[in-house]
């Protein structure tokens, strides 16, 4: 099959996978090995080949990428559990004063989701977000907008997050180039620069026209002070240690890009600059806390913990790669590139478009920038994106659709809403609301970035 009725039959797939996930409840792996698997036998790809080729989708994804988000889930557990989290947050209520809660919630949000899913960082910082409302009295809903949307930009924008990390694997595997993962991090970092703003000021807006129960009238739960959040840790770690799981990793992923493009071959800092050997450094020092708080002895139930959740993350992803590689099998590379003029003149907005659908129909950002990333990935020499730049800004623009919009089917919707003590109307004047405008915020960064660079 070719031309038109496979590009039917691809869209044809998509939708039966957005049913599956969304309407019929089945889990997105399944949903996305079902999906390739028909797709790969309407497409009249030769059915011997059909299980090398999902092997080879499945396995690769694991192997380029698998190890790499352990970690990083791994760093992000050590961070909440050993208070350093918490340090992290006190800093930046330090920075930015104690009277401006939705600014400091919503760079607080930022750099704590950066290794930690959002889920469970807003499960993480809310204690401080209500301690933080009952120190200076401001509105709650803009707190928990400015926290939520803080959390949601880099989950979605910055590695080692596991959507971006998969989206940024694909889409250079697509353009024959290795990862890059510091400028993804770079490029997430500076796209990140007006949807924080947009967040900021809705934060503002919406907490002066909507109001928690608690602010209705209704029963709250009881709050610690901030000063008893803090001492239920006990001795927290000074700053440097707390930042250092997530800035040395970063810093280490610099300095071997800078020796690589400056033709320095220096073996060691190649070794330690590698994704996996950097975020093994950040887990070195999440283990360090974990020895100075004298929790030493709870390292492997954290670490089996950590395992267990991440562990579906894995699967979703390993199976958007397994859809990937089905796709790039069939005639559709050849039918894109033939026609790739049109594709070509919606730029980035193609990549964002696809994946906003993806997210507002079955819900989870991250199986959204797996399956857009696979989607795209044998597609970008033939649309125009030939470059790292490129691919990095793709993977941006990706996670700026995996964000609009969360809604009833989005398990972060449900955490903001009954952590943050609202309405489910309100979650829809709030939540909702709020990463329709981020997202498309998002967007238009990626575009203004995309003239620059």
């Amino acid at each position: 099959m070719t031309g038109i009725p496979l590009l039917i039959a691809f869209v044809v797939a998509i939708i039966v996978m957005i049913v599956l996930i969304s309407k019929f409840r089945v889990h997105a792996f399944i949903s996305l090995m079902l999906v390739s698997l028909l797709f790969a036998l309407v497409a009249g790809i030769k059915i011997t080949d059909i299980p090398t080729i999902i092997g080879q989708g499945f396995s690769g994804t694991f192997t380029s990428i698998g190890i790499v988000i352990i970690l990083g889930a791994l760093v992000g557990t050590l961070l909440e559990k050993t208070g350093a989290a918490l340090k992290m947050a006190d800093s930046v209520v330090k920075l930015v004063g104690k009277n401006h809660p939705e600014a400091a919630m919503l760079i607080m949000g930022w750099i704590v989701s950066i290794p930690v899913f959002c889920d469970s960082g807003f499960v993480i910082l809310n204690p401080i977000r209500k301690a933080l409302v009952k120190r200076t009295a401001r509105s709650s809903v803009a707190s928990t907008v400015a926290l939520s949307m803080g959390l949601y930009i880099s989950h979605c924008f910055i590695p080692p997050t596991p959507g971006p990390i998969a989206g940024a694997n694909a889409l250079f595997e697509g353009i024959a180039q290795p990862v890059n993962l510091l400028l993804v991090i770079g490029i997430g970092a500076a796209c990140s620069i007006l949807p924080l703003i947009v967040s900021y000021f809705f934060s503002l807006f919406i907490g002066k026209h909507v109001k928690s129960r608690e602010e209705k009238g209704g029963e709250g739960a009881v709050v610690q002070t901030y000063e008893e959040l803090v001492k239920s840790y006990g001795q927290l770690p000074n700053g440097w240690m707390s930042f250092s799981p997530i800035v040395l990793p970063i810093l280490l992923m610099g300095l071997a890009s800078a020796f690589r493009m400056a033709g320095v071959d220096v073996p060691f800092i190649a070794f330690l600059g590698t994704p996996i050997m950097a975020l093994a450094v950040g887990v070195l020092f999440g283990f360090l806390l974990l020895v100075q708080s004298g929790k030493v002895k709870e390292f492997y139930p954290l670490t089996d913990s950590t395992l267990r959740v991440v562990g579906p993350i894995l699967f979703v992803t390993a199976a958007g790669g397994v859809l990937g590689k089905v796709i790039a099998s069939t005639d559709m590379v050849k039918f894109i590139s033939d026609n790739s003029n049109a594709l070509s003149t919606l730029g980035y907005l193609f990549p964002f478009l696809l994946a906003a659908i993806l997210k507002t129909a079955q819900g989870s950002s991250t199986v959204a920038i797996t399956t857009t990333a696979g989607i795209l990935a044998p597609l970008m020499l033939t649309i125009g994106f030939t470059t790292p730049v490129h691919a990095a800004l793709t993977v941006v623009a990706i996670g700026a659709g995996a964000m609009t919009v969360s809604h009833a089917n989005d398990s972060y919707f449900w955490v903001v809403t009954n952590f943050g003590d609202m309405e489910v109307k309100d979650g829809y004047k709030t939540q909702t609301l709020g990463t329709l405008l981020v997202g498309i915020a998002g967007f238009l960064n990626v575009w203004l970035l995309s003239l620059i660079l």
